[in-house]
């Protein structure tokens, strides 16, 4: 009985497609599912930082009128205040004027922005944890929480736009040198040898001298060298898959070598640049976060993970800054590897026949 069942399964596993068959083994590495997922609802959560920490109302109904200050900027004077300034909703006054009776307003959760200074904290910056700040302030009197939620999403969101740029390179190189070889092959792989031998720190320093210090400014800086070793795993793949009867096939019925490479080799060779994702966005965050911490990185005033590690540093009793930044990069990189573990289980050759 139980010989039959197994087979039973087998049979009914192999009724799926591929791609179906690697999801269910996915999902059944458990850690690696609840990564993803847990993975996911913080990337939400970064991506709706404006209706999660803002020092401006989501909405307001002052006077029967309706107002949306997360669109639209109104002076002071809008709301009883005395000047045409932006108005600062965190004053007590203006805070005393919406709370009227007939007037009220929809806040976000943490009442502090990326760029908010507290100026009516109880005690000198860096201040610990309080009712106003859940994570204190950092050494400029900005809420650590917003830092930390806008910080992460800023990582994040370099990380996924420096792997798709050098998983685009890493493919479109590995593949010209695997499918082509020969020449070509030998052409790219001293191209690469030079390439890799450049000090890519010391032009870091030299392009963060000559240039203002931007995000593009960086990430095309790090694209130039972050995909070589992605390169060589794609380049292993075409050498090998180039030479099976599918390809050779396709050749003999004249088709074109770059619908070969499209249409064939291409989707039976990404499997390790599947597997790869994880780690590459791993190394990303890490490489963002160490180079901000030296000053080379995102633009001063832009919430920075690796700002608030330097901070730490510069201001060892407040212990908070340290903890909550450290704390969210280990969880982040624990998520990332834990998917990259479950990925490369899931895609592995040998547990297909599962």
């Amino acid at each position: 009985m139980f010989g039959r069942t197994r087979v039973s399964n087998s049979t009914e596993s192999y009724s799926l497609g591929p791609t179906r068959r690697a999801w269910l083994r996915f999902r059944r590495n458990r850690l690696g599912y609840v990564s993803l997922l847990v993975f996911c609802a913080l990337v939400l959560v970064a991506l709706l930082a404006e209706l999660v920490s803002n020092d401006r109302p989501v909405l307001v109904v002052y006077q029967g009128q309706l107002y949306l200050p997360m669109l639209k900027d109104y002076p002071e004077t809008t709301f009883g205040g005395d000047f045409a300034t932006p108005t600062d909703y965190l004053d007590p006054f203006i805070t005393q004027r919406l709370q009227a009776p007939g007037n009220w307003a929809v806040f976000a959760p943490n009442r502090y922005g990326p760029k908010t200074l507290n100026y009516f904290a109880p005690q000198p910056n860096p201040a610990p944890p309080s009712a106003a700040n859940w994570l204190g302030t950092d050494d400029r009197g900005r809420d650590l929480l917003a830092q930390l939620i806008y910080g992460f999403r800023v990582s994040v969101l370099f990380a996924l736009a420096l792997t798709l740029s050098g998983v685009v390179l890493g493919v479109v190189t590995g593949a010209i040198q695997g499918f082509f070889g020969g020449k070509t092959d030998l052409a790219f792989q001293r191209f690469i040898e030079v390439w890799s031998a450049m000090p890519e720190l010391y032009l870091l320093i030299i392009f963060s001298a000559v240039f203002a210090p931007s995000i593009a400014l960086l990430l095309v800086l790090l694209s130039l060298f972050g995909w070589m070793g992605l390169s060589d795993y794609v380049r292993a793949e075409f050498l090998r898959n180039r030479q099976l009867d599918y390809v050779r096939a396709a050749r003999a019925l004249g088709v074109s070598d770059w619908k070969i490479i499209v249409r064939h080799v291409l989707p039976n060779s990404l499997t390790p640049v599947v597997t790869f994702l994880p780690f590459r966005m791993s190394g990303a965050i890490l490489a963002l976060t160490s180079l901000d911490f030296l000053g080379l990185g995102v633009p001063p005033g832009t919430p920075s993970l690796g700002e608030l590690l330097s901070q730490g540093k510069n201001n060892i009793d407040a212990w908070w800054i340290s903890l909550s930044t450290f704390a969210v990069l280990v969880v982040t990189l624990l998520l990332l590897t834990l998917m990259g573990d479950a990925l490369r289980d899931a895609l592995d050759p040998r547990k297909a026949q599962e």
